[in-house]
């Protein structure tokens, strides 16, 4: 049963977000209609062929199939919203319908986190809270319940997983991911924390950690867990490869023609790598076209670092950055997940951290990350804040979610959402500022000088870039920029004083009844 807590919890959510209902809406809203009408009303076979729309069906089977399931109720609510040649419908029963189902679903992951505070030992005032900031945090009320998208259904089953592994329940835990991978294959970014975790926890020591039995168990365990996963992906994929579908499915969920950098670029390295080539090229420019002049040619031309949604991203004073290099990047920096992995007091708790480690690695350094993918760390790390958090981990959730949650307001452009992107990001700062604790105190008092300057400076770079965007005339990209750019200074020094905090800082006391 609900406590009045998690009611008055609930009630506050579901209230501001059917206030955020006429607000703007992304082409991820007719994107997801679109699929509805592609499951709802074409066969099994047609479903990753289907192109009369640009927004094709591009998400693993188990997500089509959570589309199949509300198109039933789509059909009965509105039969339009089912017309897959009704491109771009969006009548007020079809947004209502819609921004229903984002809402319902989102329960998942309010049971979700009420498992797992119960399963980490911080279903305390302080874990109470920091749930209740992962539920409603500007992260999911923007980008799900604005832009729209079903990031809370998704790292809801996340989240079951986590709170599965924490009640040591690691098989099940290792099901319930590889369905999460079933349903959104971004998610493949944290499997190594996984893969090392239940071969290291399960397979080799056993249920309870206490050694095992043997290589002869250890190998049946390893056998048990691969059957397992191998049943999720057969059910999942199993009809579409049997159709002969899986060259069309590949190319589908894994489009690399994409750049290394989103139009918008998110918060990441690859942000301030794509700032050091234009600012070097700024810098050479003089000296290009003075030689141009000399060579009687015309002016050079500096080429845009990146060309959208799709195309390939091209530098002009820093070398190219192939997928290959993104990769090799991004496997390099999973090493403090595993080392945290391969500590001798692993557990529950240490997957948690590998796996935020995890999402953070990726989202610093994948290719063509979307700036929304910056969800996927702070969810997860909340769950370490809740179960009394070091003052060090304390602060880098702070400066994590005020960067990673900032660089999500351009998404909405329009001049009606200001006030409420604003007001949003404002008042869940000030309650975190406020409410979170390590070692007694807040987290604004546990930030250093230099952290405390970061975080205030949001203010003057949201007037600057929201309220007079004018100033920067012809440049208006510029705007954007210095959003991912400061952002993702703060997101960079947070994944470094993140993989300190997990290696090197003391556990903390179990935290207080």
């Amino acid at each position: 049963m609900l406590d009045a807590n998690e009611i008055a919890v609930l009630g506050v959510g579901a209230g501001i977000k059917l206030l955020l209902w006429p607000a703007y809406r992304s082409t991820d809203f007719e994107v997801h209609r679109n699929w509805l009408a592609i499951t709802g009303s074409l066969p099994v076979r047609q479903w990753y062929y289907e192109d009369r729309s640009e927004w094709t069906l591009d998400y693993p089977p188990f997500f089509a199939w959570f589309e199949w399931a509300l198109s039933h109720a789509a059909r009965l609510w509105d039969p339009r919203i089912v017309d897959v040649d009704r491109l771009g419908y969006a009548a007020e029963s079809c947004i209502a319908f819609q921004r229903l189902t984002v809402l319902i679903s989102e329960l998942v992951l309010f049971m979700a986190l009420r498992r797992a505070l119960r399963a980490c030992g911080g279903d305390t005032a302080q874990g109470r809270i920091a749930a209740a900031l992962v539920f409603l945090s500007p992260g999911f009320l923007l980008v799900d319940h604005v832009h729209f998208q079903y990031n809370g259904f998704l790292v809801g089953i996340l989240v079951y997983s986590l709170a599965f592994a924490l009640e040591g329940r690691d098989l099940l835990a290792g099901a319930a991911f590889a369905v999460l991978l079933c349903f959104k294959h971004i998610f493949v970014y944290i499997a190594p924390a996984y893969f090392v975790y239940l071969l290291r926890h399960y397979c080799v020591r056993g249920p309870g950690g206490g050694g095992g039995g043997g290589t002869g168990a250890a190998a049946l365990r390893l056998a048990k867990l691969g059957s397992v996963v191998a049943a999720v992906f057969g059910a999942a994929f199993g009809p579409f490869v049997a159709m002969g579908q899986t060259q069309q499915l590949a190319a589908r969920l894994f489009p690399f023609r994409r750049g290394l950098c989103h139009a918008f670029w998110a918060p990441n390295f690859w942000a301030l790598y794509v700032a050091a080539d234009r600012a070097l090229a700024a810098a050479q420019f003089p000296r290009w076209l003075a030689a141009a002049a000399d060579a009687g040619g015309g002016p050079p031309q500096l080429h845009s670092a990146t060309r959208g949604r799709v195309g390939d991203t091209r530098f002009v004073v820093l070398p190219d950055v192939p997928p290959l290099g993104a990769f090799v990047a991004t496997l390099a920096a999973l090493a403090p997940a595993c080392a945290v992995l391969l500590q001798r007091r692993c557990g529950p708790a240490q997957l948690v951290q590998a796996v935020v480690l995890c999402a953070h690695a990726s989202f610093l350094f994948g290719w063509h990350v979307h700036e929304k993918a910056v969800i996927l760390i702070v969810a997860p790390l909340g769950l370490v804040v809740a179960a009394a958090p070091s003052p060090r981990v304390l602060r880098m959730h702070t400066v994590l979610a005020a960067a990673g949650y900032f660089s999500l307001l351009p998404l909405l452009f329009g001049a009606q959402e200001l006030p409420i992107k604003a007001a949003v990001l404002v008042i869940w700062m000030l309650c975190a500022l406020a409410l979170l604790r390590a070692d007694g105190s807040s987290a604004w008092r546990c930030l250093m000088r230099a952290e405390r300057l970061y975080v205030a400076g949001l203010a003057p770079l949201f007037a600057l870039t929201e309220l007079a965007p004018g100033v920067f005339g012809r440049m208006q990209f510029m705007p954007l920029a210095l959003v991912s750019v400061y952002a993702a200074l703060g997101v960079t020094y947070a994944w470094l004083g993140i993989v300190a905090a997990f290696l090197w800082d003391p556990p903390p006391p179990p935290p207080a009844a």
